[in-house]
């Protein structure tokens, strides 16, 4: 566990670093929001989804844990979304992906935004695993038993034959 601690501290010390600058106080950018665009994640984001989005890639690197849903004992990919929008937005979501799928609003895949939930029929069943996408057809998830927290590409082979759909949870893609 201290390990997992050490290199979320290492990720997040590596991720910040590049907020650093010496740009004028009255900019309108937001240091995050040009930060994630630089490194392609997204092309423009809303305070609420950088925050998402910041919340989620805390979490990078912790264990798949079946009913999971702590960054002390980790998480199954219901569980990581819940406990994202809860920390970060006060939102309590359903516990199951595919309670969360029925409580969001649907969202064509064009319309993907940071923050927004992408969900997949990876049991034979729809909407058997969601994750928050992050932008650049990016996602962060917790996968499965024996994994950790990870980003993935929507468009790899696996993942593209699976999409079941998008969803946007209210307000959070401001």
């Amino acid at each position: 566990m201290n390990r997992i601690v050490a290199l979320t501290i290492l990720l997040l010390s590596l991720f910040f670093a590049g907020l650093v600058h010496a740009a004028p106080s009255d900019t309108n950018k937001d240091d995050l929001e040009v930060f994630l665009a630089d490194k392609g994640f997204i092309t423009r984001v809303g305070q609420k989804a950088s925050e998402l989005v910041v919340t989620a890639m805390s979490a990078l690197g912790l264990p798949y844990r079946v009913g999971g849903s702590s960054y002390e004992s980790g998480f199954d990919c219901s569980g990581f979304v819940k406990s994202v929008y809860e920390q970060t937005m006060g939102l309590l979501l359903p516990r199951k992906a595919e309670q969360q799928a029925a409580a969001t609003q649907k969202i064509d895949l064009h319309e993907l935004k940071p923050g927004d939930l992408v969900f997949f029929n990876t049991m034979r069943k729809a909407f058997s695993h969601v994750g928050i996408y992050v932008g650049d057809s990016k996602f962060i998830h917790s996968p499965k038993p024996g994994a950790e927290v990870r980003i993935e590409d929507m468009r790899q082979t696996y993942w593209a034959r699976r999409f079941d759909g998008a969803r946007r949870v209210d307000g959070a893609a401001d």
